[in-house]
């Protein structure tokens, strides 16, 4: 499971600690360019895979304006323009926030986490359980077993993510707000994030463009995923839970990242190496080590 070195964290010229991983890059033509690790572990690819069920929700009949389907896709910071928006795609099926089976939780905004009591619609994933309860309505599928995975809904999503990889899920686990979660290797999310991209499906490419027209839906101000496809044109990125992040440019060329140890500390610095691969700028400030509360050292990716 560790892989190889992605990123060093140095202190006055030593390295103190290191992040350990796996990445795998993509060319356009699928080939692939670069690698550590071993990309052929199965991992779980967490929120990173959202773009893939929402897909799989709109090829079910999910009809919902550009905006509120990159909402889908997301691991909100739980604003109010976040929570406001699962909120409409919920009446639009005729429901509430009560509907919502995913867990209680506080927003990932540090300020209104701070402040706020946990909810459901608060919690990153609100989104996304948003648009799953909207596809059982427009189906009529039972909306209070809708995270089951014998469920209609979940069985359509997981043929998507098979179809997509080229892989069979070999276990059907929970991810933390409760949805199927499958594991498949980091070669086969690299590979679907790519197909998605460069599909000829009207559906795979309205469920991307929608996250590069709206960034600061699918996370929220200042967090990597909005901030490199405000930054970089054309880009679609998707981070998930334990340190995984997929990133591909409009030609398929992918990035696809996982850290083992599941800190997210280093995954700008890392992102930002491997998308230089391709000559791109992420136009990433550098990550300063503080000692007295000045910079001593770095957090540098080793790609």
């Amino acid at each position: 499971m560790l892989g190889e070195v992605l990123a060093e964290v140095t202190r006055s010229g030593v390295v103190e600690s290191v992040h350990a991983g796996h990445l795998v890059l993509l060319n356009a033509d699928g080939s692939i360019l670069f690698q550590k690790g071993d990309p052929t572990l199965d991992i779980y690819s967490r929120s990173s895979l959202k773009s893939i069920q929402a897909a799989a929700m709109v090829r079910a009949g999910l009809a919902i304006e550009p905006r509120l389907l990159a909402l889908v896709c997301a691991s909100h910071s739980g604003t109010p323009m976040h929570q406001q928006g699962a909120l409409a795609i919920l009446a639009k099926a005729g429901l509430d926030e009560h509907s919502l089976q995913c867990i209680l939780d506080r927003p990932l905004d540090e300020e209104l986490r701070r402040t706020s009591e946990p909810t459901r619609l608060a919690m990153n994933c609100s989104g996304k359980h948003a648009g799953m309860l909207a596809t059982c309505v427009i189906n009529g599928w039972p909306t209070d077993t809708y995270l089951d995975p014998s469920h209609p809904l979940q069985l359509a999503i997981k043929a998507e993510v098979e179809a997509l990889s080229g892989e069979k899920v070999t276990i059907t686990s929970v991810d933390g707000c409760g949805a199927p979660l499958f594991l498949f290797s980091l070669l086969g999310l690299a590979r679907a994030i790519r197909n998605l991209t460069i599909s000829a499906d009207h559906i795979h490419q309205d469920v991307v463009q929608a996250c590069r027209d709206f960034p600061e839906m699918v996370a929220g101000p200042g967090r990597l995923g909005t901030r490199m496809m405000q930054n970089i044109p054309g880009l679609f990125m998707k981070e998930g839970a334990e340190a995984v992040n997929v990133a591909s440019l409009p030609d398929g060329r992918t990035v696809a990242i996982k850290i083992s140890d599941g800190n997210q500390r280093a995954m700008s610095a890392i992102t930002a190496a491997a998308l230089a691969k391709f000559g791109v700028d992420a136009k990433e400030e550098p990550i300063n080590t503080l000692g007295g509360g000045l910079p001593v050292g770095s957090i540098r990716a080793t790609l």
